[in-house]
């Protein structure tokens, strides 16, 4: 019983101290979007994974959904600060943790689907590709406007 106790309460302890990085890093992540400097954007990021990083494995199945917001929000800041390399192994690292999950922005759009067209990951020549993805129309929109100019 004690023993259950003792490792409850360091769960405990844990998730906490992880939801209170986390809230840091979505501080800097508000001072970025309001100042639009990359250097805050990057730093959000790679708090949120010094945040995962920290957290044990046992404490991380309680914050299941927190996590995968987190792990997003990394994503989309690494991408928005310019790292599109992070952005894509944090995006990889994201799908593996999360077999299956996804989220939506408030249209609807697919957080994944997005990531991967902006990211790269999707072949952007396909023709039908814009209309098949789960993506936000002013990503399509920009995404058909850069290839249009790309061609012509």
């Amino acid at each position: 019983g004690i023993g259950f106790r003792q490792a409850r309460m360091a769960e405990v302890i844990a998730v906490r101290q992880w939801r209170g990085c986390r809230d840091e890093a979505i501080t800097l992540d508000g001072q970025a979007r309001q100042s639009g400097g990359q250097a805050r954007y990057l730093a959000s990021a790679r708090l949120l994974e010094y945040c995962e990083a920290e957290l044990g494995p046992n404490a991380a199945k309680g914050v299941t959904e927190e996590r995968l917001h987190a792990y997003a929000l990394s994503v989309q800041n690494h991408f928005k600060g310019g790292d599109v390399v992070r952005a894509r192994g944090n995006l990889a690292k994201l799908k593996q943790a999360f077999p299956g999950k996804d989220l939506r922005y408030p249209d609807g759009a697919s957080f994944i689907a997005t990531m991967e067209l902006l990211l790269g990951l999707r072949d952007r020549e396909d023709v039908g590709e814009f209309v098949l993805v789960n993506a936000n129309d002013t990503v399509k929109a920009e995404l058909r406007r850069a290839r249009y100019w790309k061609r012509n």
